[in-house]
């Protein structure tokens, strides 16, 4: 499976305006994402809040760096939101005991520390309202004048489709299948969606390695994944001193990881209830938990006639399942959309109570997000758009509506 085909054929929201094609990320420059803050520091305390610029790689490779340079614990370092590589971001780091005028400036391979300020508490995750974007697409089609327009007020009016974007499952595109027969307790099915397949890779030694794997030649597989794919590796060395240990074996994996492709599937079901309902993606049914945009408390619908005009708003939409063994479960309508999601994969609420550190308790989320402070401008063929979009949404889910590639 590729990247590519983790869509999964999620529709568009937008479907009735062709798409203008286009890629984005040929630079670094091509996609800049700036933090909004839910607060800013005060001047005074313990901790230093550094204003972050990193280049080309993810946020927990720059903390790595910025633990290294200050000789700091890793773990010691708080942060808002995970950024990945791809692209040029600022974001908030904090760091306790640290003076801010001795970090100011510091420039790093790949990162730079643009400014950095007191404050009393801990930076941690969440602690932002959102993501400022300035994004580029080149290679645009002749029509964009026409529907990107189009596309924009159709997004701002009715909302973003809030689905998970493609990096959500990772560089093969099967994370969620990872995390699916993990919460089946298939720990061969996991180590077998591990290992991937052939065709969702480049690298010819990896390839080998791969279907090594699946001709039962466990120690040519080990010998031919390339190093940086650890995981596998020792998934492997457990493996071939017992063949038949499967759960034995994925237990080698990080828990970091273990929650990633839990968090995997979770999204891709999310998924599944947007596409279901994406045509009115703006309603709000009986038995809806709706979510409020102001605070993202969400509360049961039981006169959806009442809400309806708030919903129009965008003050409320319907809100989703991150599926746990703890999630508020809707009612009606709804509530029958989800279970029936889950009854196609043969699972239950209890199933996502794992052990090991590994339970989900599951949450709500949003079916749709609000596009604040659209803009854009068309050069030839290179569109620059700039928008918002709360924390937690993707900036993909506005792009492919425009596009139409993914």
């Amino acid at each position: 499976m590729t990247r590519e085909s983790a869509a999964f054929g999620r529709p568009y929201l937008t479907a009735d305006l062709p798409g203008i094609g286009g890629t984005i990320k040929e630079s670094c420059d091509d996609f800049l994402v700036e933090e909004i803050p839910s607060y800013l520091p005060c001047g005074s305390g313990d901790h230093a809040y550094l204003v972050v610029e990193k280049r080309g790689i993810t946020t927990l490779e720059a903390i790595h760096r910025i633990a290294r340079h200050l000789n700091v614990a890793e773990r010691t370092i708080g942060y808002a939101g995970m950024k990945d590589a791809a692209g040029v971001t600022r974001q908030t780091l904090s760091i306790e005991h640290i003076k801010p005028e001795a970090v100011a400036g510091v420039e790093l391979d790949g990162l730079k520390i643009v400014s950095a300020c007191r404050h009393t508490n801990k930076l941690k995750l969440g602690h932002l309202k959102g993501n400022r974007f300035r994004i580029v697409i080149r290679g645009i089609a002749t029509h964009a004048h026409e529907v990107v327009p189009a596309a924009l007020k159709i997004l701002e009016q009715r909302g973003v489709p809030n689905y998970f974007g493609y990096q959500r499952y990772g560089s093969q595109g099967n994370s969620h299948l990872i995390g699916a027969a993990m919460i089946r307790r298939d720990w061969q099915g996991a180590t077998d969606r591990l290992m991937g397949e052939p065709e969702a890779v480049r690298d010819e030694q990896w390839q080998a390695g791969i279907e090594a794997y699946q001709q039962g030649d466990l120690a040519r597989a080990l010998e031919q994944f390339p190093r940086h794919c650890r995981s596998e590796r020792e998934v492997l060395q457990r493996l071939i001193s017992r063949p038949d240990g499967f759960e034995r074996a994925f237990a080698a994996i990080h828990p970091r990881l273990k929650k990633l492709y839990l968090s995997a599937f979770q999204s891709w079901l999310f998924d599944r209830v947007v596409k279901h309902r994406i045509e009115d993606i703006d309603a709000i049914l009986p038995g809806d938990l709706a979510w409020k945009h102001v605070n993202g408390a969400c509360f049961l619908v039981e006169d959806a006639d009442l809400e309806a005009e708030r919903a129009v708003n965008l003050e409320i939409s319907a809100s989703g399942p991150m599926f746990g063994c703890k999630m508020k479960q809707p009612a009606g309508k709804p509530l029958e959309i989800e279970q029936q999601i889950l009854d196609n994969e043969h699972i239950g609420p209890a199933d996502f109570d794992m052990e090991g550190g590994l339970r989900m308790e599951g949450e709500r989320r949003p079916l749709r997000i609000p596009l604040e402070k659209p803009s854009f401008r068309i050069e030839a063929d290179r569109l620059e758009l700039e928008f918002c979009l709360v924390k937690g949404s993707y900036a993909t889910s506005l792009i492919r509506e425009i596009t139409k590639t993914f």
